[in-house]
């Protein structure tokens, strides 16, 4: 089956379309029919007709934009019509959504001229936000534009112009850094001179090119003076000297340094790159053939920097870096226009995440090892999801500059972290743990400290302020891997695994503990030089305050030198392991599917006080729900079902404090509806959030189908119980995951010193 075949059946099957409308509040009732609609919502209109501002707080306008299109200028398709451009605009409205929560209705207009499409979108304005024009040909583009921001107090943004004038700056930005250009001195040549073209000319000359540095050729030849052919307002601004009529597009590229393509593919072949000066900057963005492919481009000229739209090639200049982001930041302080300086902002932002470490999540989208800033990643790809996390700030902060913020970002942190609860589910429930780490860092030993992994989460983590790293490895080797990856050390500890009165004090006080149980001090200082076992003596000897590891072992491995060097906390019976569950908004914490293969009551009863301290870790009120196949002694002569029910018991006996019931089954738990039916005497059936499985097969088959099936985020293993934080990681884990646990081990510090300065 072909690309376009599977095309059509994607958009075919199912519901027609890419996109629907989904309601936000709940109307299940006559009660929410009341509220939602008469005679109810009266009262939202009365207060948006005497105070417009109210309808970002009573609609969805501030989170609503107009996708607009008169079909005029369709992909590389022409003017297909408006109807025809249905399908590029739903796809639009699904990039907004899903790279930036936006909302979109696309509006696809039968509006030949200028006059009709700004009087139709004049009309339209009051229900939205903001307004992205798209694939609407030039000039008209242009007029259509300036004079909607004119009359509008809402943002007005081609995306066809400004999106790629975004990112094309931002990559041009470090390419000239890589290659120590200043943009004073540069030549520019640009094949291609529709609106995509002269946006991004503007953008050059915003960014200090001089006018007299742009060359701009089209299909009838070199822009100059005394043209008359196919010739605009917007596109003479760039007109050379009409001395140069003549000169063609190959003698223009003569010691040019830059080539800008927006125009048709296989255009340039690798002869007319060889004229330009060294290190030239080929920017073929025709899509889907560029101007010349990044092979013949690099096989001509080796060491060119080459960018163009496709995505199979480095360096891709796709609007989808853009235009969610500067949407965003527009509408978060619901800004009346976008202004230069905003778009400025979002070029600069873009260019400096270029530099930052890439996190496993993208290198994984693209099936990669390693993505690092240089002359084959000069921009972040597309599917990056901190590119909302540097660029909207940067454009609200803009427009707060700019003066066209009517309700500016008052806290940046806080603005950043509600982005990034749009991003990833786990960030909201970790990013109460990191503040509070922040405040009180703690020293994490890791065992693994010269995998790659490790040191970029640990690089993170002292950003972050949560915690001092102790790297635990070869000095040279961390060191190297540290320069390769462009990482600093700064903040954190190396330490090696050595002979010396540390080592030897270590060695004996682990032969005094062992020495019953079968090790030699021979044996205990060979045991020794295994990092995991050396980590936690180091815990142990107050060196360091926890350890976490097991980025490339079994979590076994981690786990056993950890119970024979520091042992169970006294106050705990068992060591236990423990999951949260992120599930459509809820939030579950499941012990114990890690450790404990089939318990006893009295162990059952042990890891649910565990599972609830790491409940209320997190700030929550544990509610346990003791599981079973049973309901309530629905089945109490089974001896499994009778364990749960006698855990249950001791539960109650020895820590009343907490609340829980059981034994249930886990829809029993967790449904509202069947446990006010069924069981209305109990006070926690419907309403767990701490739920304890009968052995781990049951625990670990249930948190893995969450995981695949229901799309459940789970974080952890999170272990309880020893005398001291020691944390296993899960093998194939991301450095956000990492990063994740380090603050969970911290917290676990936390807790346990509080604990002990009570006692």
């Amino acid at each position: 089956m072909s690309i376009y075949d599977e095309s059509l059946r994607y958009h075919e099957e199912g519901r027609p379309g890419k996109v629907e409308v989904v309601p936000t509040k709940a109307l299940l009732s006559q009660r929410d029919l009341t509220l939602a609609y008469s005679p109810g919502v009266a009262e939202p209109c009365m207060r948006i007709a005497k105070k417009p501002e109210d309808a970002f707080k009573y609609t969805a306008k501030g989170n609503l934009v107009a996708v607009v299109s008169n079909g005029t200028a369709v992909l590389g398709l022409g003017n297909i019509g408006p109807l025809a451009s249905k399908p590029v605009m739903e796809g639009k409205a699904n990039l907004f959504k899903r790279f930036a929560d936006i909302d979109v209705f696309d509006i696809e207009l039968d509006a030949k001229t200028p006059d009709e499409v700004i009087a139709a979108v004049k009309a339209l304005a009051p229900t939205f936000g903001g307004i992205n024009l798209e694939d609407i040909k030039a000039p008209d583009c242009f007029e259509i534009e300036q004079r909607l921001e004119e009359m509008l107090d809402i943002p007005v943004f081609h995306d066809d112009q400004h999106g790629t004038a975004i990112i094309a700056g931002a990559a041009l930005l470090n390419a000239c850094e890589l290659t120590n250009r200043s943009f004073s001195d540069l030549k520019v040549v640009f094949c291609g001179a529709g609106a995509a073209a002269i946006s991004s000319a503007r953008m050059l000359l915003a960014l200090g090119v001089p006018k007299s540095g742009i060359w701009m050729y089209d299909i009838h030849g070199l822009v100059h003076e005394t043209r008359t052919e196919d010739m605009f307002l917007q596109k003479a601004q760039f007109a050379q000297d009409s001395v140069h009529a003549d000169k063609t597009l190959t003698e223009a590229l003569q010691n040019a340094d830059v080539f800008i393509g927006l125009s048709v593919g296989n255009l340039l072949t690798g002869e007319m790159l060889k004229g330009m000066n060294d290190q030239p900057i080929i920017f073929a963005m025709a899509n889907p053939v560029p101007e010349i492919t990044y092979d013949a481009a690099k096989a001509a000229v080796p060491d060119a920097i080459v960018a163009t739209g496709r995505s199979d090639y480095p360096n891709q200049v796709n609007n989808v870096l853009g235009f969610p982001f500067v949407f965003r930041g527009a509408l978060d302080c619901h800004a009346s226009h976008i202004t230069e300086a905003m778009k400025i902002a979002a070029v600069k932002a873009l260019a400096a995440l270029a530099k930052e470490d890439v996190p496993d999540e993208v290198l994984n989208a693209y099936n990669t090892d390693r993505l690092q800033f240089g002359t084959d990643y000069l921009i972040p790809k597309p599917f990056d999801p901190r590119v909302l996390l540097w660029l909207a700030p940067a454009v609200a902060k803009a427009a707060e500059e700019s003066g066209v913020a009517r309700s500016p970002i008052t806290d940046f942190d806080s603005y950043k972290q509600r982005l990034e609860r749009l991003l990833e589910k786990t960030k909201e429930v970790i990013r109460p743990l990191m503040n509070r780490a922040r405040l009180r860092p703690r020293r994490i030993v890791f065992p693994e400290g010269e995998h790659e992994k490790i040191l970029r989460a640990a690089h993170q983590m002292v950003d972050e302020g949560i915690c001092i790293p102790i790297l635990l490895g070869r000095r040279n080797i961390i060191e190297k891997t540290a320069e390769r990856l462009n990482l600093s050390l700064n903040g954190m500890k190396i330490q090696e695994i050595e002979a010396g009165e540390d080592f030897e004090r270590m060695a004996h006080d682990l032969w005094t503990a062992r020495q019953r149980k079968g090790m030699t001090l021979f044996a205990c200082r060979n045991y020794l030089l295994n990092p995991n076992v050396y980590g936690c003596m180091m815990v142990k000897h107050g060196f360091a305050d926890g350890l976490l590891g097991g980025v490339s072992v079994p979590y076994a491995d981690t786990l056993r030198p950890a119970l024979k060097v520091l042992g169970r906390d006294q106050t705990c019976r068992v060591i236990s392991g423990v999951y949260v569950l992120l599930v459509d908004g809820r939030r579950f914490y499941l012990g114990d599917c890690t450790v404990n293969i089939n318990p006893d009551a009295e162990t059952l009863a042990s890891i649910a006080r565990n599972t609830a301290r790491v409940a209320s870790t997190f700030g929550e009120e544990p509610r346990i729900a003791m599981l079973s196949y049973s309901d309530f002694g629905e089945n109490i002569n089974e001896t499994s079902v009778r364990k749960v029910a006698d855990a249950v018991k001791i539960i109650q006996d020895q820590w009343p404090e907490l609340t829980v019931d059981g034994e249930m089954q886990a829809d029993t738990a967790v449904n509202p509806r069947i446990a006010e039916q069924l069981f209305p005497f109990s006070n926690i059936a419907g309403k767990a959030n701490t739920l304890v499985f009968p052995n781990l097969a049951s625990g670990n088959i249930a948190y893995k189908l969450l995981q695949e099936l229901g799309r459940a985020t789970a974080i952890g293993p999170i272990i309880v119980g020893l005398s001291h934080p020691v944390n296993a990681l899960a093998l194939g884990c991301t450095v956000s995951e990492i990063l994740n646990m380090a603050a969970i081990t911290v917290n676990q510090i936390l807790d346990l010193e509080e604990v002990r300065e009570t006692q």
